[in-house]
């Protein structure tokens, strides 16, 4: 699996693994398998109770939900369909930003070219050769599909320090709205902030972390990230 390397505006650089071949055809099965479900199902409560108007108006019904499934889920749900959320996996610039409207409506404009009409064909030959895990849509775009699952060499010893301490209780239950990939870059920029005693990096992770979390708090920011570390790992573990 590739990764790719975004460069901070603070000079930390973070690797990001980018998604699998496999894991992007397995959530984009499941998102098809919802398609399917939705077809089935318009189909039989159409026949029990004939809830639909019958011609191209009926048509345009039936497939209105699926034409802007997946950009209304990737524009909502943060670069994620059902089926990427199932994987952990999420679109994101490659600088590691949050993709925005326009990036998410360049990938889907050009996802009937490659993969309806192709079969999936020149997607898939297109993630296999570029090397970053881009369709051509994200190549148009600028977006990438990184995965979200918990990387070995992120492994922490905050976790059994937790589990010492007898009846810890969590100081911000909001920690648990977290991904384990979040996690691991709070992890690594607040070490890469404190030894390099670069107060202004961890001010600004600290500030991402209560963005998300929606956390407020007068603590000092390095005391901050360390407790929503500690109480993920304890969160994660009930």
């Amino acid at each position: 699996m590739s990764t790719i390397r975004i460069q901070t505006t603070q000079n930390v650089t973070l690797e990001y693994e980018t998604a699998s071949v496999g894991d992007r055809i397995l959530a984009s099965l499941i998102d098809y398998g919802l398609y399917l479900t939705w077809f089935i199902a318009w189909a039989v409560l159409n026949n029990e109770f004939n809830i639909s108007p019958g011609g191209r108006a009926g048509m345009v019904l039936m497939y209105l939900p699926t034409t802007f499934y997946m950009l209304a889920c990737e524009v909502f749900f943060n670069g994620q369909t059902l089926g990427k959320k199932a994987l952990k996996l999420r679109v994101v610039r490659l600088d590691g930003t949050r993709a925005g409207l326009g990036d998410y409506l360049l990938r889907w404009l050009l996802r009937p070219v490659e993969i309806v009409m192709t079969l999936g064909v020149v997607a898939l030959i297109t993630i296999l050769l570029n090397g970053r895990s881009q369709r051509l849509g994200d190549l148009a775009a600028g977006t990438t599909v990184i995965s979200l699952k918990k990387r070995p060499d992120y492994s922490t010893p905050m976790a059994a320090e937790v589990a010492r301490i007898e009846g810890y209780q969590p100081v911000f239950t909001q920690a648990a709205a977290l991904s384990d990939h979040d996690v691991a870059l709070i992890r690594k920029l607040l070490f890469h902030g404190t030894r390099q005693e670069n107060p202004v990096l961890i001010n600004e992770v600290a500030n991402k972390v209560k963005a998300i979390t929606g956390i407020h708090t007068d603590l000092p920011d390095a005391p901050f990230l360390k407790t929503v570390l500690r109480d993920h790992a304890h969160l994660i573990q009930q």
